[in-house]
């Protein structure tokens, strides 16, 4: 639940007063225990809450109730001695509050070693009735406000029955060892099993739980999931007849001794006229479940996805992590870009959709106050939060320790109304998950570090390509928290080439990762040069082999022409790329690839052709995505191209997620998809050598004048004229070796370049004076034109200016 923070200090115990005071007095005692356990964690800095009661005898403190996180996550025990030296026992003994550390309740050596951190606790008395114990992931234990709302709610639970009655309804006896189950012939009613046909087991039981439900179920009926304590579920399961009925089970764990196992005892009532809507507590404790399993921060985001947004019947749903001033968001659900505002989709980038906080200033002042807020359908809000809830809108900021970890958005597109239950399930599914997120960071902190830094080396998003669509997806290896070598690039090249890169460092370690950013750089480098596969391959591997590294490198690089649909690739001891046709067929290329990059400094890299055409797909990944100690690269890249076979171009992330749902993750993977639609317009060009002869000049200016009439500019022909001139003197003048002349034109543009053998840029001169005899042909240039500029070339440069037309 979200607690009310460092900005409730002084405020916070009267509050608490008027919350408490609020509470139904009709309500049943175990759900008014239950309701104050969750106003602790409300009105505190606490994480759990929980009541231990004396048994019987006297002589143990066994767990009555509790609200907040499992206790299992902080190793502790379902029941202490009374006469130990823990804090429950001091406090009980003793009658006043103790305030320590968590070590002398973590006794257990397998608990001790579960637990995620030091923490801290409160223990206080309830007279006779046993204690209150709070836990906080504070070092520094509670602060003076927060003990003074303890106090308060201490002696709420004291009046409060510390083990009421689990309520009407069939009951049964289950032995948590044997799984041997007691029920009474209403229970076999109501699961509509005759009397003759139950052996005793629990998993006839199970056997009739609706599969989603069965998680859930399973988290209470077996003990390794569960702690000493009164439980509460609801659940679905399958009549004879094939309909669904509800179910609502209510449990409490007894705890076992030297000769007898732990029971769970309980009742089991239909549900049908019980169940009290879309903010029913059973939701908000089969999330507590899911998220107890949760190890990373992805999974604590899906698990309250699910737990969520089918439940409030939500169109879409998002919770991200606040890095700085980003949103980092870790599940969107629906998944499609489209179904996102602009701002979101503009940000996306690659599996790392994310967008800045100062786009959306109203959520960053939710999130600096650390309070929930809801808004109706047609509220003033920025488009980046009104288009995700149209209908109505509720951001909860994930906090837990006095830190803000993120925040969950929650929208409609139909006007929703916001009742006080589903108020109450939004604030405890956020305090929930913010405590989990923490829990998860605590896991996966260091993970997250390296796959920062792997994003680092990659390119931060796909550009926008002539003709195509390209989205890429990398996801680091869970198996070890080394940076990886896999890396991906998208490359515009001149005349609408576009060059597309995958490729794998070998190792896992920083020596990889750098050896990847420098593969990755000097790749780009030759591309743009205007060289051909081949040649920007071997100029790779050259380099690789002169940097004397141990390590070496795969990398398959094609180019494609945009206009013509053709592509040209190379392989570098890398898995051939995979082809989807527009028809839906999916095939492996065949080519013959040359060795890894760094192995021999001369090595051949022969280049194969590819005809794609509108509507195909083309697959790019390596070998973590097709190649495992359980599948064979072969049988992998048959999957893969199954998997294009039947997946739906027109929407490549979607397409990406699934293929990368079965990955191995005990390597990197890089996945980089080009979906080839053609252009729609190709630009007209026309070329010419330009001799060195003493009418050279002359020549271009009548060729292109030739070519002007034939396209029909004549307005500007004259302009055009004065820039050919210019741009063909200063190569013939300045530049040994062949000239070239390129005319394109392209809607409304024509683009002149001349090309020539030296790198050298031309200088565009500060001032010239009246005397100079040369220097303003650049000038000319830039005057006649609305761009100009100079390209690298294989070998040379290519001088260009654009002249718009009509």
């Amino acid at each position: 639940m979200v607690s009310e923070g460092a900005a409730g200090h002084g405020t916070r115990k009267p509050r608490a007063e008027l919350a408490l005071a609020a509470l139904a007095d009709d309500l049943d005692p175990r759900d008014r225990l239950h309701a104050i356990l969750e106003q602790v964690l409300v009105f505190t800095e606490a994480t759990l809450a929980a009541v231990y009661t004396p048994d019987d005898e006297g002589e143990r403190l066994s767990l009555t109730a509790s609200a907040g996180v499992p206790t299992n996550l902080y190793g502790l025990l379902d029941s202490y001695p009374t006469s130990g030296a823990t804090s429950l026992a001091e406090a009980v003994r003793t009658g006043r509050p103790v305030w320590r550390g968590s070590a002398d309740l973590v006794q257990d050596a397998d608990a001790r070693r579960s637990v995620v951190g030091e923490f801290s606790v409160g223990v206080l008395p309830l007279d006779e009735r046993g204690c209150l114990l709070a836990v906080s992931d504070d070092l520094d234990g509670f602060a003076a406000e927060d003990r003074r709302c303890l106090d308060l709610f201490a002696e709420a639970v004291a009046r409060a029955a510390p083990a009421p009655p689990l309520g009407p309804g069939a009951s049964f006896d289950l032995a948590m060892d044997t799984g041997q189950v007691e029920v009474d012939d209403q229970l076999l009613e109501l699961f509509g099993i005759g009397p003759d046909d139950f052996e005793g087991r629990i998993e006839t039981l199970l056997a009739m739980t609706v599969p989603e439900d069965l998680p859930a179920v399973m988290s209470v009926v077996e003990a390794d999931h569960m702690s000493i304590g009164d439980r509460e579920l609801e659940f679905r399961i399958l009549q004879p007849s094939g309909e669904q009925k509800w179910l609502r089970l209510r449990g409490r764990l007894l705890p076992g001794g030297e000769d007898r196992p732990a029971r769970l005892v309980g009742t089991v009532a239909d549900a049908s006229t019980l169940r009290t809507g879309r903010g029913d507590v059973a939701r908000v404790q089969r999330l507590a479940a899911a998220l107890a399993t949760a190890g990373t921060v992805r999974d604590v985001s899906q698990a309250v996805v699910a737990a969520l947004r089918k439940p409030l019947q939500a169109d879409r749903i998002a919770l991200a992590e606040l890095e700085g001033e980003r949103l980092v968001v870790t599940v969107l659900d629906p998944p499609q870009p489209e179904a996102w505002p602009e701002v979101w989709r503009t940000e996306w980038r690659s599996e790392w959709p994310d967008a800045p906080v100062r786009t959306m200033p109203t959520l960053a002042t939710a999130l600096r106050e650390g309070r929930a807020a809801i808004w109706p359908a047609d509220a003033d809000l920025e488009p980046a939060l009104a288009e995700v809830g149209p209908g109505g809108l509720a951001v909860f900021p994930l906090s837990a320790g006095g830190r803000m970890a993120g925040a969950c958005l929650i929208g409609w597109d139909s006007p929703h109304d916001f009742g006080p239950e589903e108020r109450a399930l939004l604030t405890a599914a956020a305090g929930l998950a913010g405590q989990a997120l923490m829990r998860a960071h605590a896991f996966d902190a260091e993970h997250e570090l390296v796959g920062m830094l792997q994003r680092t080396l990659l390119p931060r998003r796909l550009p926008e390509l002539p003709g195509a669509v390209a989205v890429a997806r990398y996801l680091p290896t869970t198996a070890g928290l080394e940076v990886g070598g896999d890396w991906y690039d998208v490359i515009p090249l001149p005349d609408n080439h576009v060059a597309f890169v995958i490729g794998d460092v070998q190792g896992h370690n920083a020596g990889a990762a750098t050896l990847m950013g420098q593969m990755r750089t000097a790749l780009r480098a030759y591309a743009v040069e205007g060289h051909p596969p081949d040649v920007v391959v071997a100029h790779a591997n050259r380099l690789l082999v002169d940097m004397e590294t141990d390590l070496f490198a795969t990398c398959c690089y094609v180019d494609v022409d945009m206009e013509e649909g053709l592509a040209w690739y190379v392989r570098a001891g890398h898995i051939p790329p995979v082809l989807r046709h527009p028809d839906g067929t999916a095939e492996i290329t065949e080519s013959e690839g040359g060795p890894p990059l760094g192995v021999l400094r001369q090595a051949d890299f022969p280049m194969a052709s590819l005809r794609l055409a509108p509507g195909a797909l083309l697959a790019l990944t390596t070998d973590g995505l097709v190649e495992s100690a359980d599948l064979d690269v072969e049988d992998g890249l048959d999957q893969l191209a199954s998997g294009l076979s039947a997946a739906d171009p027109a929407h490549l992330g979607v397409v990406a997620d699934t293929l990368l749902g079965g990955a191995n993750r005990d390597d990197d993977v890089a996945l980089l998809l080009v979906r080839y639609d053609g252009m729609a317009l190709r630009p007209r060009r026309e070329n010419w050598t330009v001799w060195r002869l003493p009418q050279a000049v002359g020549q271009a200016r009548r060729y292109t004048r030739r070519v002007l009439r034939a396209w029909g500019i004549r307005d500007e022909a004259d302009a055009v004229l004065l820039v050919v001139s210019e741009l063909v003197t200063n190569a013939l003048v300045h530049t040994d070796g062949r000239v070239r002349l390129d005319l394109t034109l392209l809607q409304d543009r024509l683009r002149i370049a001349v090309a020539d053998n030296s790198p050298r840029t031309p200088i565009k001169p500060a001032n010239i004076g009246w005397q100079a005899t040369g220097g303003r042909g650049i000038l000319l240039v830039e005057a006649m034109s609305a761009a100009w500029g100079t390209l690298p070339v294989s070998g040379g440069k290519q001088v260009w200016a654009e002249i718009p037309i009509g």
